[in-house]
């Protein structure tokens, strides 16, 4: 599967513990990396500053749904779940 295009759902709904150029703490859930463009591409996709946890998020129709609603509520509901159990 290939990335949607205008989605960038991957970079907002997730949580990034690793540093990001413009963001050394990394993100939390729900915010979009500085490095997501009005387009919703990444500026730094091909850059050996992109975080390997995002070089390694493949899109997959069970993650990504049908649009970018599906996979900002996928992807969340993914993100709680692991919140969740890693607080257990």
């Amino acid at each position: 599967m290939e990335c949607r295009s205008e989605c960038g759902a991957c970079c907002t709904a997730t949580s990034i513990s690793s540093p990001i150029p413009g963001m050394p703490q990394g993100k939390p859930a729900g915010v979009p990396c500085v490095q997501l463009l009005p387009d919703m591409r990444c500026a730094i996709f091909a850059s050996p500053e992109r975080p390997a946890v995002c070089a390694g998020f493949l899109p997959e129709a069970s993650v990504c749904g049908q649009s970018r609603a599906d996979a900002l509520r996928i992807i969340g509901w993914l993100e709680s779940e692991t919140l969740a159990v890693a607080s257990t």
